[in-house]
């Protein structure tokens, strides 16, 4: 039997992506390596989290927040602050960010540690090792809850071994399959040591007509307020702001043929990741730890 909903009745989680596209990183498998975002762009991009900060604000029913940016977004001063903002909300039950930790982390004492959670990437050409592990170590001392993780290029399995030696053995250490690289039965078994859940990531899922929470309980929200039932499908179901999406949720297949990432196939129901993840679906950290 899958785990219940922790958030209870009428929790929304939502995946937000508003116009910011650029990263301090040039990881050569990114399409927005070292991309610039011009100041009307970053002032367009300010205005829309500090709009949608503001409306999460104003609900009455619980909600979780994972923040998916193209760029890397804890770099800007708004993307902090709406994190501080949101970990504080009675109603939030949790505010997530995918992030590169390139940021500083003294700015996390001011949050509300028990609702934010971080989902970090290591990308060993762009950051010192020492750097990196020593930013995971300030989130262990600080008490933040995250988990790491790294793509899995051939190149980055020394590395990842260093880091999973490194690490807390309670800090999960994720691997997410290479897009395009197709792994042998031998390559996979060396990653899987690693991340006893890579074999999610391995393979995209068969996910047409499979019964997904997106659309229902999980949405995908742009700048705009635009919702859809996640990221890899372009159908709208309304906005927020004008409240129009509500009358669009309900339980629906997915329509796509495959599915590949993991912040869209956590959620298709016969993978059953929400027992695997529970308690972490948004940060990707499994239960028990």
């Amino acid at each position: 039997m899958e785990t219940p909903d922790p958030a209870g009745a009428g929790h929304l989680s939502i995946l937000y992506r508003g116009p910011l596209a650029s990263c301090d990183y040039d990881c050569a498998y990114c399409p927005f390596a070292k991309r610039r975002d011009d100041p009307e762009r970053l002032r367009a991009d300010r205005a829309a989290l500090e709009r949608f900060t503001g409306w999460v604000a104003a609900q009455d029913h619980p909600i979780s927040v994972l923040f998916t940016p193209w760029g890397e977004g804890l770099v800007r001063s708004w993307y902090r602050t709406a994190m501080i903002t949101l970990s504080r909300m009675s109603h939030v039950r949790k505010v997530a960010i995918q992030t590169n930790l390139s940021c500083r982390t003294d700015w996390l004492a001011q949050a509300d540690l028990g609702r934010l959670a971080l989902w970090c990437t290591y990308h060993p050409s762009q950051v010192a090792y020492d750097r990196f592990l020593g930013k995971c170590r300030d989130l262990a001392r600080l008490g933040v809850r995250h988990s790491v993780g790294i793509v899995g290029h051939p190149d980055h399995l020394p590395d990842a071994r260093r880091l999973r030696d490194d690490l807390p053995e309670s800090t999960y250490l994720w691997v997410n399959a290479e897009e395009g690289r197709l792994y042998t039965d031998a390559e996979a078994a060396e990653w899987a040591a690693l991340d006893p859940h890579f074999g999610y990531s391995r393979l995209p899922h068969l996910s047409a007509g499979l019964p997904c929470r997106t659309g229902e309980t999980v949405v995908s929200v742009d700048g705009d307020g635009t919702v859809r039932r996640c990221h890899f499908i372009p159908e709208v179901l309304g906005n927020l702001y004008d409240g129009t999406f509500r009358a669009a949720l309900r339980p629906r297949p997915c329509p796509v043929a495959v599915c590949d990432c993991h912040i869209g196939y956590v959620h298709l129901e016969p993978l059953g990741l929400y027992d695997v993840f529970a308690g972490g679906v948004l940060e990707r950290v499994p239960a028990g730890r």
